[in-house]
């Protein structure tokens, strides 16, 4: 029997772009089908010059032409989208920011456009990740939970708010910048979670030097510009202390969770309370505490306290809240953060491992919000 371009389009349908998590076909980058005899050609449109994926998507489409019966031979040939067929491409995914200026969202919007996680409606999980003052690892914390989440089979992004001190994209190994299509950023994805930080923008080398203005419009537009694609979780990882950023989230998302990271010793704990009645006073719920570096586990199996003891849980009773894990303090943790490993990627069964994923199957099942959020029904 013949082969028909019909039967070719449902073969590549089930094919998504890796970055958009859209059929191909349904993005319109399925240019032409060519078919002589057993052997077919088509012709995909990338979204962008140089596309990153590239190869990922030759693989994807020669695997589901080669499925077909009676096909011999599969070729591919990549061209490029225009301007206009780029501009589609973001109003499908993202919607239209012209189509929703004269709209008013309720907290906070870029260009007109809603922040996705502020809808009532929205079933994503906003994580903020805070601690009173540096040091405490807390973005090692972000992105090692946020990790264990997507082993859990959830689909989790980060965004990097500490904006004088990044360090995410780093201790993700993040190798390239966001792509960009018709002004919409598309964040990188590793280990199955996506991410943007101001560390795509700037040098490492070259400080940060903004205000209270512009720190909020950067956060609004990588809330708003960025695609997210409808994560279950965003893990935020906020700067240390109590300002402008701190703020401006409570007021973007009103109905995020917050989590401390503190470290054992009373003095680390006493001041990470105030970024915890920071949340309370703007109306964020603190769900839960965690403790680093809370022991060594030396080569003779005995654990050292060297931070010493009782600072977490002190904390968590103080706050009324569980105490969701002590993290140890690890050679491994700490290498894998600097090489861009992170260790809940490379080895989740170590003991820092276990733990994460035990902490991460606390905030997914047992810190659930009990409340649910349906579009469809309204107050009168």
């Amino acid at each position: 029997m013949a082969i028909t371009q019909e039967q070719v389009i449902d073969a590549l349908r089930p094919v998504h772009d890796p970055e958009l998590h859209r059929s191909i076909v349904d993005l319109g980058m399925v240019k032409a089908v060519h078919i002589s005899d057993r052997d077919v050609s088509v012709q995909i449109a990338l979204t962008i010059a140089g596309c990153p994926l590239r190869n990922e998507i030759d693989t994807r489409v020669r695997q589901a032409i080669a499925g077909i019966e009676d096909v011999a031979t599969s070729a591919v040939d990549f061209t490029v989208m225009s301007d206009e067929e780029r501009a589609a491409v973001r109003t499908l995914v993202h919607g239209d920011p012209a189509s929703t200026a004269g709209s008013q969202p309720s907290h906070g919007h870029a260009e007109g456009r809603e922040i996705p996680f502020a809808r009532a409606d929205s079933k994503t999980r906003v994580l903020l990740v805070a601690s009173g003052k540096g040091g405490v690892g807390k973005s090692s914390v972000t992105a090692n939970l946020a990790i264990a989440l997507a082993n859990r089979g959830r689909s989790t992004a980060i965004i990097d708010a500490d904006v004088w001190g990044f360090s995410i994209p780093r201790m993700l190994g993040i190798d390239r910048p966001p792509v960009v299509i018709d002004e919409m950023l598309i964040p990188p994805e590793v280990h199955g979670v996506r991410a943007i930080s101001m560390g795509f923008f700037a040098r490492e080398d070259q400080p940060v030097i903004w205000r209270g203005p512009m720190l909020h419009k950067a956060l609004e537009q990588f809330l708003t510009d960025v695609y997210w694609d409808d994560p279950e979780f965003v893990l935020i990882d906020l700067p240390p202390g109590t300002g402008d950023i701190s703020l401006s989230l409570a007021q973007f998302l009103p109905r995020a969770e917050v989590y401390v990271v503190t470290t054992p010793q009373p003095a680390a704990q006493r001041v990470a309370q105030r970024a915890a009645f920071m949340a309370e006073t703007v109306k964020l719920e603190v769900k839960g505490v965690i403790e680093n570096m809370s022991w060594f586990t030396g080569d003779d199996g005995k654990r050292y306290h060297l931070f010493g003891a009782g600072g977490g849980k002190e904390l968590a009773d103080r706050l009324d809240v569980p105490l969701l894990g002590q993290v140890p303090l690890s050679v491994a943790l700490r290498e894998g953060a600097d090489s861009g490993n992170p260790l809940v990627a490379t080895d989740p069964d170590s003991e820092a491992g276990a733990i994460f994923a035990a902490m991460a199957e606390t905030i997914d099942v047992d810190l659930a919000p009990t409340r649910r959020y349906h579009k469809e029904l309204k107050l009168l």
